[in-house]
């Protein structure tokens, strides 16, 4: 292979080679989230990282010349001098593999040479490069971004490594200081470390600050072989062996870097710069991959996009329309003094170049006067479904309405105004809601809407009504798996169709203080408006017609029409009542803990003899296990862990394994975990919720989400009443401050058990099903069975490990887990009684076995009504992997049931609950409960109707229990 031929000088450049495969595995690392593209579904972590390296790369060092070398598949020379190399190396990640050639791909469109060699490696390629470049240029410095060790030889005074993540850059002074040798001496020093994960041997017993001090003392590695009779004991004996069966010459031909591989560099070729980035591809890309944040980077980067056409001028663009019946009326005033209808005139501050030109992609017109809202009411009805959005002046609920999007026909729609620009005529809201609200109330027209939920709230404040039949083609999208479930990421994975962005009218979100502000819809021009809004429900129409039978063909037509849509207009009302919290008992539970929080701060300090933060796991690793003595239980990549479970785990130990501890702080973790407890309490749910309490009705109006969860169940945020600690007594106490105002009460029920009595009927289990049926104590008579007692003789301990396995069963507990949840419970012990319950409880075991077998047949896992849930990894070679998708199936299916089942009562519920108690309103859906408020009047029959739907949601094979309780407060219900 001939050396790269050579190139002219470039004066004084520095040139930037890439370690492709180097850099993509540490972006895979950087981030282990689980990232995926909202467009595509395809793992995204490492292309994130990854992309954000180059936009570093390009934005702060704007290197001249660069290029990326990769390792081409298949075996390579090294292969041919020892076929195990690299022999022991675990396969790559599947989702890494995925990612590698849109990493490639993203390179070349930031204008990268990829370079490579079907025999040779990327360190190979680097080193001919680094050689040939300061050798036949001058001027010329080469900067190897890349941390790998094989690298060190390359080093010269004009050649460095480079880390691009922290800026740090590697010379031969630094290599001397770091491991004391020279470049010279890297490929001798590391033949005698070796590398475990190239599978290169070295020489055992032989370290790194073991080979320096050799290479200092010998010179080079063939003075050391030439002088083994100068070392003694088991170095001397060690070395002999390694040269004589060759594995030190086999170690060092393995790790000496090729200096003559050609792969395919040109210098001229190698130019970089904005000016030869496909920019268009990577704002294509960066857009379907889901990159947000490193799009407004990329922006930076690029510069804005080449000015679409003007509407109209485009080919095969149809132009926005405007009524005729505006035109006309251009000039003329509202009778009662509304606005101008003068639909795109300009006012005095407002300039022809201020109108953001974007190209309209349907027939989309602007509507405002009564003849046309008339025109447009007519033809909703004629066509029995329209697809609403509205454009608001924020985001919050029951924002004001800025316009009404409508869509009856795929291609087309209309912008209803109801607030512009000055100058720009609009349409009053008494005027759209006098022809448009009776069409949004008719109960037989459906209603489709991406989102609905949110445009419930900002059209119920502005006075509409809405009725019908309901289809949300982002529950829609959730339901069939879609990866992305944001309007725009739909179109484009969907209809193969990239929406007008919002900021193309309003501009970035700031991220600084000094950075503009964005618009409102009311001041973006109607022109530019009526394009966007209008846009909203045509795509929002088109993505119904798509998804709608996707929904029959996946065998949830009866889940989305029964449960799931209507369940849309429940949360919309349950949002809107809000429940009352009483600010008084926040602030009185907060102080009473701040006292005790401070009280155990004190401890803290004097168990540990000294300051220190209770905040810091840094100081609190250092303290107690580098100066306290407690026996370490878990390391980290940054030292000692002190989580939770550690410090659970440090309560638990006896005297005797605390024996090295002082006395005094023995019961330091016990208090820090009391501590932690209650700063989360305070920080997380009485200072949140004091602080989303509505100024206007003194309620907390969270947010219900159907989409949050995979299993089904139902999310909340802002704030999050679902993880409103219950399990502790000083958690539950908080419910105290959830109140009913005065005449009323809080109604609350949950049902008994709902997980196990559904695990019962989906596996028939004989034994459980007829337990439940008898009305017995469920954890008393599984224990009777286990422990092969009778009933009245089981003893409260092993009742306490049947409650552990019954509920651990539908997570998939493994004896290891079993035992980690079990004091004094060792792994043989719990496996053995895991054994003993899948013996007594066959059906179990065949369910559990089912659910993993059917994730493997078909990819995925279904609920009681057929809810769908993808799982990845049950065929895994990685066991962690395996056994994690093997939990996820069963847990999946039990706990969606659970929450079809919930969801369904929900619906059923807000049905019933008019005609019963008018009055009363669901407040909250949390867990396995439902919390109503009710008139004192209507309790009973509150109470009653709350109790019938929820116990007949579902015709099971175990009888349905529900646990009902009324109070002043929640606490008090419960």
């Amino acid at each position: 292979m001939a050396k790269p031929a050579a190139q002219p000088d470039p004066a004084d450049a520095t040139v930037y080679l890439i370690d492709g495969h180097a850099q993509m595995f540490r972006s895979y690392f950087a981030i282990r989230s689980g990232m995926t593209s909202p467009v595509t579904g395809e793992p995204t972590n490492a292309l994130f990282a990854f992309a954000g390296m180059l936009l570093k790369l390009f934005r702060e060092l704007k290197p001249v010349y660069a290029a990326m070398a990769v390792d081409r598949s298949g075996k390579t020379f090294r292969h041919e001098i020892d076929p195990d190399y690299k022999g022991t190396r675990p396969d790559a990640p599947e989702d890494f593999k995925a990612q590698v050639p849109r990493m490639i791909e993203m390179a070349e469109a930031f204008g990268l040479p990829i370079l490579g060699d079907d025999l040779a490696e990327a360190d190979d390629i680097l080193a001919t490069l680094a050689d040939t470049l300061t050798g036949e240029h001058a001027g010329v410095r080469v900067r190897l971004v890349s941390k790998d060790k094989d690298l060190d030889q390359v080093l010269s005074d004009r050649v460095t490594l480079f880390d691009i993540h922290t800026g740090d850059e590697l010379t031969e002074e630094g290599l001397w200081a770091k491991k004391k040798i020279r470049p010279a001496m890297a490929i001798d020093y590391q033949a005698l470390v070796g590398d475990t994960s190239d599978n290169v041997p070295g020489v055992p017993g032989i370290g790194p600050k073991t080979a320096a001090t050799l290479l200092e003392r010998f010179g080079s590695l063939d003075t050391l072989v030439a002088s083994t009779g100068e070392l003694k004991g088991k170095q001397k004996e060690r070395l002999e062996e390694a040269i004589a069966n060759g594995q030190l010459e086999t170690s060092r031909k393995l790790v000496t870097l090729r200096r003559d591989v050609d792969g395919g560099f040109d210098l001229g070729a190698s130019r970089v710069g904005v000016d030869r980035m496909d920019g268009d591809k990577l704002r294509e890309m960066f857009r379907e991959l889901g990159f947000n944040r490193l799009s407004d980077e990329l922006a930076q980067l690029l510069g804005p996009p080449a000015p679409a056409p003007a509407p109209g001028e485009a080919a095969g663009s149809a132009a926005v329309r405007t009524d005729g019946a505006v035109r006309e009326k251009q000039a003329q005033n509202d009778a009662q003094g509304s606005a101008a209808f003068g639909l795109f005139a300009q006012s005095d501050e407002d300039g022809a170049d201020g109108v953001p030109q974007i190209e309209a992609q349907g027939d989309y017109r602007c509507v405002v006067d009564e003849a046309g809202l008339r025109e447009v009411a007519a033809a909703i009805r004629e066509a029995g479904r329209v697809a609403v959005d509205t454009e608001t002046l924020g985001l919050e609920r029951g924002s004001a309405l800025c316009g009404l999007c409508l869509s009856w026909a795929s291609g087309s729609g209309v912008y209803v105004p109801v607030l512009g620009p000055k100058g720009q005529g609009v349409a009053p809201v008494e005027r759209v809601r006098g022809v448009l609200g009776p069409v949004l109330a008719d109960p037989g027209i459906a209603k489709v809407g991406h989102h609905f939920k949110f445009d419930l709230h900002v059209l119920r404040a502005a006075g509409f009504e809405v009725a019908g039949e309901v289809f949300d083609t982002m529950v829609a999208a959730f339901l069939c798996g879609s990866p992305g479930l944001g309007m725009d990421d739909l179109a484009l994975s969907l209809l193969g169709r990239r929406c007008v962005p919002i900021t193309e009218l309003i501009g970035p979100k700031p991220r600084r203080k000094s950075d503009p502000a964005q618009k409102t819809m009311a001041e973006v021009p109607l022109e530019a408006a009526t394009i966007y809004s209008s846009e909203d429900a045509d795509v929002t129409l088109q993505l119904f017609e798509k998804l709608s039978p996707e929904l029959d063909r996946r065998g949830l037509r009866s889940l989305a029409d029964g449960v799931e849509m209507p369940l849309v207009a429940v949360l919309a009302d349950m949002e809107h009542a809000g429940v009352r919290v009483d600010p008084k008992e926040l602030q009185r539970q907060t102080e009473e803990l701040e006292a005790r929080i401070e009280s155990l701060r004190d401890e803290l300090m004097e168990r540990a003899g000294r300051e220190v933060n209770p905040d810091s796991p840094k100081q609190l690793a250092v303290l107690l296990f580098d100066e306290l003595g407690f026996p370490v239980q878990r390391k980290t990549k940054t030292g000692y862990s002190t989580d939770s479970e550690t410090l659970e785990k440090l309560a638990a130990l006896s005297e005797d394994e605390l024996e090295a501890v002082p006395e005094a702080a023995r019961a330091f973790p016990e208090r820090l975990l009391e501590y932690r407890m209650l700063t989360k309490l305070v920080r997380a749910y009485l200072s949140t919720l004091a602080e989303s309490i509505d100024a206007g009705d003194g309620r907390v109006h969270t947010r219900f989400h159907q989409t949050g969860a995979a299993t089904g169940r139902l999310s909340s945020s802002d704030p999050n009443l679902q993880s409103i600690p219950i399990r502790t007594e000083i958690g539950r106490r908080l419910r105290k401050a959830f109140v009913a105002p005065r005449g009323s009460v809080l109604i609350a029920a949950d049902y008994s058990q709902i997980e196990l009595r559904m695990l019962a009927h989906l596996s028939e289990d004989e034994a459980l099903i007829e337990a439940f049926r008898a009305g017995r104590d469920i954890h008393r008579a599984v224990a009777a069975q286990v422990f092969g007692v009778a009933e009245d003789e089981v003893t409260s301990e092993q009742r306490g490990h049947a409650k552990t396995i019954n509920f651990g069963i539908i997570y998939g507990i493994t004896a290891f887990g079993l035992a980690r949840r079990v004091e004094g419970m060792g792994r043989a012990e719990a496996a053995e009684l895991i054994e003993g319950y899948r013996k007594r409880f066959s059906g179990i075991d065949r369910f559990l076995e089912a659910c993993v077998e059917e994730a493997r047949d078909k990819g995925y896992v279904q609920t009681i009504l057929g809810r769908r849930r993808e799982i990845a990894g049950v065929d895994s070679r990685n066991g962690q992997e395996r056994a994690l998708a093997e939990r996820l199936s069963i847990n999946s299916v039990v706990q969606g049931s659970a929450a079809d089942l919930i969801k369904k009562a929900m619906v059923s519920l807000h049905g019933a609950m008019p005609v019963a108690a008018p009055d009363a309103r669901m407040l909250l859906q949390v867990h396995d409960e439902l919390v109503l408020e009710s008139p004192k009047g209507e309790a009973d029959a509150a109470a009653e109707v709350l109790r019938r739907e929820m116990e007949g949601a579902m015709e099971l094979r175990v009888p349905l229990v529900v646990d009902v309780g009324r109070g002043a407060s929640w606490f008090e219900a419960k």
